[in-house]
């Protein structure tokens, strides 16, 4: 009786705890966001107006003091509750804790950050924002990461679960600011050194100073990656969140970049070679930041590419992937384009310069992307046995054929939608080749990528269904001859081919085998090793004679008996 009545109070006692912890940590991030609200919104006021704090915004003030001097002894009160409770190691390897600290860590990050830099920058140049902003910001929400990492990083009360997530956080927001910042400022030199200074407002500010702002951002970020990647950790943490976030900002985030970049470079130059319908000062003006997303892209993919050699396999072949992935979808994106400029052509032989740029983006798009997933993903080398096959290779092959296959079926039904509207309707207007040419562009090159990955899933079901097949157990009956223990040897003998044992003990026991356990362990080993391989199905296995500490195995392979 009172077993029966345990469980149900057991599993109603973990719901309430685990309800006061979510209630408890949601109150604790409120109290802590809306103080440092309000104390930032103070030192704003203190930065802006010296010692006249209350000035004609009073119910900003009057808001920022509540926030602080409300919010702030309950988010100091319920902290301390909190900390107290820490000690029992079940709250310190609850989610909650984790996610609290994550939660925080990443918030103040972001708002420190972007604080101080705003501050920097604004500076430079014209002030558009005022600098006490975001340098208020950046205080409160400095004193509450510092606090935070502070917990974090607390010998005795650290979090358990979810203690990788704080060094993830800080290093992809680093890497991010810092890229993003990094192809503005060298974007904006080149776009510099190509063009020359174009500015709108020359007199407003000289060409470097958006330049020197980005800087600022990309020093920034830098230094906060560099801080969570070495110092933090993040490189050395095996873990499947950080490999995750490798491959998709490294990998992924970082490919499209480099290869939209790459792309958009090869255009320009096609544009000015053969395409010179705009003048040479706008067909240039996407060359600039093209290159730096291109190198900068490259920079920081060829980084956690290298970066990968030191995880797991399953890393490394996730990253091989991803990168098959993007490069595959530009040279099919590259194809449909190809194919609807073609059909344009084909329309208007006399088509104007609109065609001939829609041409020269989709043959960039293919130039770019085709080699790229040629050298990623190899089709001249592809599996030959089942275990060549990698694991994951399938789940990519399946995730590429739906996508394409859902492509190609919205462009059919696009293609279906404009053939009956061009049958129904007047008609005057477009042609039905114009009206349908970029739908069927789209089509053709969605139904050639799922049409090479379905051949290439049945081909590896082929191969891993052969493989199956062979590796089945053919082997029906195992007829054992021994003077030894018989026990042992059958159960071994059944659990390594599945067949049925018959067990015929030898009239000539004496001497036949060396006695001790060391000897009968051996013995079972040596016959499974000895049954590897053989597919027959009737086995006769004799155990003969010792010689010194080893006796004679004599595995011999029996036709099926006949009836006539």
């Amino acid at each position: 009786m009172n077993t029966a009545t345990s469980t149900p109070r057991s599993a109603a006692g973990s719901a309430q705890t685990t309800l006061r912890r979510l209630i408890l940590y949601v109150l604790l991030f409120a109290l802590v966001v809306i103080t440092a609200v309000g104390l930032s919104g103070l030192l704003e006021r203190l930065f802006s107006t010296g010692a006249v704090v209350a000035s004609a915004d009073v119910a900003g003030v009057a808001r920022s003091l509540a926030f602080t001097l409300i919010g702030g002894p309950l988010a100091a009160l319920l902290w301390w509750l909190v900390w107290r409770r820490l000690d029992d190691p079940a709250e310190r390897g609850s989610v909650g804790w984790g996610f609290y600290l994550s939660a925080v860590y990443a918030v103040s990050l972001i708002s420190a950050v972007t604080g101080f830099l705003g501050t920097a920058a604004s500076f430079i140049g014209s002030q558009v924002t005022p600098w006490y902003s975001p340098l208020s910001n950046g205080i409160v929400w400095a004193g509450i990461w510092i606090w935070h990492r502070w917990m974090w990083r607390h010998p005795l009360k650290q979090p358990v679960a979810l203690e990788d997530v704080p060094a993830v956080i800080g290093w992809v927001f680093g890497l991010l600011v810092g890229g993003v910042a990094a192809i503005n400022a060298l974007g904006t030199l080149l776009d510099v050194a190509v063009r020359g200074q174009v500015s709108l407002t020359p007199e407003v500010e000289g060409w470097w100073q958006p330049i020197l702002r980005a800087v600022v951002w990309t020093v920034g970020g830098i230094a906060v990656w560099w801080w969570h990647w070495f110092r933090g950790g993040g490189r050395k943490m095996r873990t499947d969140l950080v490999d995750v976030a490798i491959v998709g900002v490294g990998i992924f985030a970082a490919g499209i970049t480099a290869l939209g970049g790459a792309g958009v470079v090869v255009f320009v130059l096609l544009r000015t070679a053969f395409d010179r319908s705009a003048p040479v000062s706008e067909l240039l003006a996407p060359l600039g930041p093209a290159l730096a997303a291109a190198a900068i892209g490259l920079l920081i993919w060829r980084f956690h590419r290298v970066s990968g050699t030191q995880r797991s396999v399953g890393t490394r072949r996730a990253g091989r992937l991803v990168t098959s992935g993007v490069a595959l979808a530009a040279a099919a994106t590259g194809i449909g384009v190809v194919i609807n400029a073609a059909l344009a052509m084909a329309v208007s032989p006399l088509a104007g310069g609109g065609t001939r740029t829609l041409l020269l983006g989709g043959i960039s798009s293919l130039v770019v992307g085709g080699p790229v997933w040629w050298r990623a993903w190899s089709p001249t080398r592809q599996p030959q046995t089942a275990d060549e096959i990698p694991p994951g290779r399938r789940v990519y092959l399946i995730v590429f054929f739906g996508i394409s296959a859902v492509v190609a079926l919205v462009a059919l039904l696009v293609i279906g939608f404009r053939l009956f509207e061009f049958l129904l309707g007047e008609t005057t207007g477009a042609s039905l080749l114009e009206r349908i040419r970029a739908p069927l562009g789209l089509l053709v090159s969605a139904g050639l990528v799922a049409g090479y990955h379905f051949a290439q899933w049945r081909r590896e079901r082929t191969l891993l269904a052969a493989a199956s097949a062979a590796s089945t157990r053919t082997v029906e009956q195992v007829i054992l001859v021994t003077a030894s223990n018989a026990k042992p040897l059958s159960e071994a003998i059944a659990a390594a081919t599945g067949a049925r044992v018959t067990v015929w003990k030898r009239a000539d026991a004496g001497g036949t085998l060396p006695a001790g356990p060391l000897s009968e362990d051996g013995l079972t080993e040596r016959v499974v090793s000895a049954l590897a391989g053989v597919t027959a199905a009737h086995i006769l296995l004799v155990i003969g004679s010792s010689n010194g500490r080893s006796a004679q195995i004599d595995v011999i392979p029996l036709e099926a008996p006949r009836l006539f």
